[in-house]
């Protein structure tokens, strides 16, 4: 498996595209009027106290206040409130807390006016952002998320990232984070920390607790709302939680972000900073990547696969809906079971990317080809897993009804990313897909063509005069392409009554 990063700098935003193997897996967008990102810690004021919901509306400096559940508070608030109010003097600098005397944990079934009053300052952390109309959710249990371990303020806890499966290991982790452990602090070992050893992992360490002792700074004779503590940039962020032996190259067209990530890497893996290059070519940089298409043909509302096949996606209030299409092929070789079957393994790859791809979170509920055999869905289930195992979002995935519907809970942090894909039709009012997306369909209705036991021959395609150029223009053209691929050539006409989208193949001149 081969990762890449290509990084576009803006004037005011930064695009990241994550690749796998080639394909778009992970977009994301840094913008610089962002100001309330996961992971960022602000000293913010309790506003309203709503016994109702067992819950405080929090002053974070939103326009719409942050909302805290009682459940989201951590059992030692207390001690934390007690923290805050001595650091907040500007005395008191004991921030390693060793011999700071605890408080005693909250009630599991409390009540929220017992813990916290109108107007008193509170730490807390974005752990959603403003989506929508909602202000940002918000905890006050603390933590900080390093490389290999993430540290928990006012916790004596130890534990170990569930997806590390050998249990030798996690029982090594589990030691080693002990035997480094400072009092009044927990640890929690991520994926990453597997083989790791102690000088790596107290290195790790140090770098978070020097963060939060930063921040304690901060606080002494601080307005509120402030933010006390960021979350590393986006791009840093990226490397910190998916960095492997993996990745063969990060690219970026911005000199000063080069800089940045080579200095990053030189902290967390120094082996991998030569990897780092700038961009210079004058084609833009997603265009030489091959970014850019993948973003046209993958981000509308249908989204073609191999063989024919195609989801559409549905957005609701409620959740997400995706329907899988097996599209008009047809193969004799197979009966409808073994179809569907492939069809739907197809399908559950790309749901897996779309989902990573377009930061969907909620609840979603994919409309699968039905299948008699009960081993077929089971099947298709543990690919799935398999498919989402990659996915750092926390999800879970519910084995396929009696009806072929797979329901999946997906954790939502931010916006959903939405790309306008569809451009104005220069036939007529309105608009149309992008013409990549055009080229895609008319490429895959042509392989299924081509791979039918049916030997065709003399097969014509007759498209609107600017798609007929797009596919012959060049020595390197697509027509060029097709010929090489399926050693039959494909002639093109141009036909001026088509619509822009419209588009027959032929053969022997009159047969579609």
């Amino acid at each position: 498996m081969k990762m890449e990063l290509i990084i576009r700098s803006n004037s005011s935003d930064i695009d990241f595209a994550l690749l796998r193997d080639g394909r778009l897996v992970e977009l994301n967008k840094e913008t610089g009027d962002n100001k309330f990102s996961v992971g960022d810690i602000f000293l913010a004021k309790i506003g309203k106290v709503m016994t109702g919901l067992n819950a405080a509306f929090v002053n974070v400096g939103y326009p719409k206040d942050g909302f805290l559940h009682y459940h989201d508070l951590g059992p030692q608030v207390l001690s934390l409130n007690k923290f805050i109010k001595k650091v907040s003097t500007g005395k008191f600098k004991e921030f390693a807390l060793k011999n700071f005397r605890f408080e005693e944990d909250i009630n599991k079934d409390g009540g929220i006016n017992d813990v916290l009053k109108s107007g008193q300052n509170l730490l807390v952390q974005i752990v959603k952002e403003p989506i929508s109309t909602k202000g940002p959710r918000i905890s006050s249990e603390l933590s900080i998320a390093g490389r290999f371990l993430v540290l928990v303020p006012f916790s004596n806890r130890v534990s170990v990232s569930q997806k590390i499966t050998d249990n030798k290991e996690k029982e090594r982790l589990r030691k080693l984070a002990k035997s480094i452990k400072p009092k009044g602090f927990g640890l929690i070992l991520r994926t990453v920390a597997e083989g790791k050893k102690v000088a790596e992992l107290d290195k790790d360490l140090e770098n978070s607790l020097e963060r939060w002792k930063s921040m304690c700074k901060r606080i002494a004779n601080t307005q509120t709302p402030t933010k006390v503590l960021s979350e590393l940039n986006r791009a840093s962020s990226i490397l910190r939680d998916v960095m492997n032996e993996s990745f063969t190259s990060i690219i970026t067209n911005d000199e000063s972000l080069k800089l940045e990530i080579k200095e990053y890497l030189q902290q967390i893996y120094p082996e991998k900073e030569k990897i780092v290059k700038l961009h210079r070519a004058s084609v833009p940089i997603f265009e030489k990547y091959g970014v850019e298409r993948q973003i046209k043909t993958s981000f509308g509302k249908t989204v073609s696969m191999s063989k024919g096949a195609y989801l559409v996606i549905e957005h609701t209030e409620a959740l997400h809906v995706i329907d899988v299409n097996s599209g008009n092929r047809s193969n004799k070789a197979k009966n409808q079971e073994e179809t569907a079957l492939e069809v739907n393994l197809i399908a559950a790859t790309e749901v897996a990317r779309q989902l990573q791809l377009r930061d969907m979170g909620g609840i979603i509920v994919v409309d699968f080809i039905d299948m008699k055999s009960a081993e077929n869905r089971q099947k298709l289930f543990h690919h799935l897993k398999d498919a989402m195992a990659l996915d750092r979002t926390k999800h879970k995935i519910l084995p396929p009804s009696k009806f072929g519907l797979v329901q999946i809970t997906r954790q939502r942090v931010r916006p959903e990313l939405e790309i306008k894909t569809r451009e104005p039709n220069p036939n007529k009012n309105g608009e149309v897909e992008a013409p990549i997306v055009l080229i895609d369909k008319i490429e895959a209705e042509l392989d299924k063509v081509m791979r039918n036991n049916t030997p065709y021959k003399d097969i014509t395609l007759n498209v609107h005069p600017f798609v007929a150029a797009y596919l012959t223009k060049s020595m390197n053209s697509i027509q060029i392409k097709w010929f090489v691929r399926y050693k039959k050539w494909i002639k093109i006409i141009p036909r001026d009554a088509y619509q822009y989208l419209q588009y027959h193949f032929y053969y022997k001149k009159k047969n579609k």
